[in-house]
């Protein structure tokens, strides 16, 4: 499933489209924008933890990786995105139409 495309729907009902990548991932350095690590539970991608800023950091951040693969990870969805402000409302929507992200299930905290 790596490099395949796929559509996260944030609460407004707005499809954001994702590259599904292997974990572990690297990119280079300075590639801004939104991330989701992600499995697979019965043929659909569940996230586990969303997030944005510098891809390649918060990917490979020992943290968010280890709470995320510990928790079924295999996966992890990016795209660029260069305006914070459009990352930032892009994670936020995401958070809303995702609540199975927040701990305990999940690794983004409230």
């Amino acid at each position: 499933m790596s490099n395949a495309e796929i559509y996260w729907t944030g609460a407004s009902g707005k499809k954001y489209r994702y590259w599904s990548k292997d974990l572990p991932y690297y990119c280079d350095p300075e590639q801004k924008g939104n991330y989701i690590f992600a499995k697979i539970v019965d043929g659909a991608w569940v996230p586990i933890y969303i997030g944005q800023g510098d891809i390649g950091v918060g990917v490979n951040d020992e943290t968010h990786y280890w709470c995320a693969t510990t928790r079924g990870a295999t996966h992890v969805h990016v795209h660029t995105k260069s305006s914070e402000k459009g990352r930032i409302s892009e994670e936020q929507d995401l958070l809303r139409a995702h609540p199975c992200v927040y701990a305990p299930t999940g690794c983004n905290q409230k």
